[in-house]
């Protein structure tokens, strides 16, 4: 078969089958360039097949492609939509996640949770006895006379030290104090008295 022939064949085909296979795949896939492109495909493929195959019943070989690329097209498009459905969901689950994280949020808690973890900090980098005699006095309510006779100092030697551990803290916690300002003078007495009271206006000096 010539070229000529076979594109005078293939004009005959497109001619007879396209409108009715464009309105077959149309009446499933309602997407009007989708079912353009599929049924110009399937007619394409039954052309190449045909010059084989003399014998084939035309429309029965054509409704079989267009029903195969249809279905190939619906089968991709079920499984993308799954994709994107699980996507969302996932999105759906984090966003909830969120929500409920933010909607659980407690500022003051945090806030005094940041404040004690600094304060420990701040402590464990003090010279041991002037740890342990900071500690006695504010966590075990020692007085300085109490605290000199444990261990063995003189009373100005434990005012000494406590005097050094609170200029210390005071300088820990110099950069919050602006954001402290920002709490209630409860919230605030609250924080730092999670340590001791008695600290609480020792620090603000």
């Amino acid at each position: 078969m010539s070229v000529l022939e076979r594109k005078n064949t293939f004009n005959e085909i497109y001619t007879a089958y396209y409108r009715r296979s464009f309105l077959f795949v149309r009446s499933y896939i309602h997407d009007p360039m989708t079912s353009e492109d599929i049924a110009s495909e399937s007619l394409i493929k039954l052309w190449q097949y045909l010059p084989d195959h003399p014998e084939i019943n035309i429309e029965l070989f054509l409704l079989t492609i267009l029903k195969n690329k249809a279905l190939d097209y619906l089968r991709h498009e079920q499984t993308k939509q799954r994709a994107l459905k699980h996507l969302e969901e996932t999105h759906q689950r984090e966003l909830d996640l969120r929500i409920s994280s933010l909607q659980n949020c407690d500022p003051d808690q945090i806030f005094s949770k940041e404040i004690l973890y600094l304060i420990n900090q701040t402590l464990d980098s003090l010279p041991e006895r002037t740890r342990s005699i900071f500690k006695m006095s504010r966590f075990e309510n020692l007085t300085n006379r109490e605290i000199a006779d444990k261990i063995g100092l003189s009373v100005k030697d434990v005012e000494y030290h406590m005097s050094k551990s609170l200029k210390i803290l005071r300088i820990a916690l110099k950069d919050y104090l602006p954001v402290l300002a920002f709490f209630s003078n409860d919230a605030f007495q609250r924080i730092l008295s999670l340590i001791n009271p008695v600290f609480t206006d020792n620090l603000m000096k």
